[in-house]
């Protein structure tokens, strides 16, 4: 996310094209090949950089994406969630062509729409598995109950939360043990 300009500024200080470039680059060479952006940070900024930096080794990395902070057609965030199926089909085309990809490995919803039921967001995103766009889906900052609604309409592959030395909710509210019980995997951040 600090490789580029986040949510409409330098939240991390100013950001170096060709330094993020080579960080990517190294990165691969000392074996990190997992990627993970959101169609926000920029917005559509930090998805644009990746595609620079894998142009002619795709098949070298693992890309995630998110979406689900709304961007309306102008480029601009809303400042709503948005997890409707036609937003969820609409958001994945946008980041197929930021990415410079056909498909996406890891495709999380960023953040609970709660105007739309999870259903009908994990259906749609389950949908672009079988349409191929997308090879796995997940979800991030849920609790239980959501993760558990979301597993039954379609398999969850990972689930993205904070968690660190520092923040530790996602054990006090059982929010691992669900995902140990499902066979669902942690991505910390």
């Amino acid at each position: 996310m600090g490789m580029t300009t986040g949510f409409g500024g330098n939240i991390y200080g100013k950001a170096d094209e060709k330094e993020a470039l080579a960080t990517i680059q190294r990165s691969l060479e000392l074996g990190g090949s997992f990627l993970d952006t959101a169609d926000i940070y920029g917005p559509f900024l930090n998805e644009q950089l990746i595609a620079k930096a894998i142009q002619g080794n795709r098949e070298k990395y693992i890309i995630a994406t998110k979406l689900g902070f709304e961007i309306g057609d102008n480029g601009q965030a809303t400042g709503a969630f948005n997890g409707s199926k036609n937003y969820v089909k609409k958001a994945v085309e946008r980041s197929l062509k930021n990415l410079g990809t056909d498909y996406i490995d890891l495709y999380y919803l960023h953040r609970l729409d709660t105007n739309t039921p999870i259903e009908e967001t994990v259906e749609a995103m389950g949908e672009l598995v079988k349409e191929g766009k997308v090879k796995y889906i997940g979800l991030s900052e849920v609790g239980s109950e959501t993760i558990r609604k979301a597993h039954k309409i379609h398999p969850l592959t990972a689930v993205q939360s904070e968690y660190s030395l520092f923040e530790r909710q996602i054990e006090e509210l059982g929010i691992l043990d669900t995902l140990q019980e499902l066979g669902i995997g942690l991505i910390a951040y």
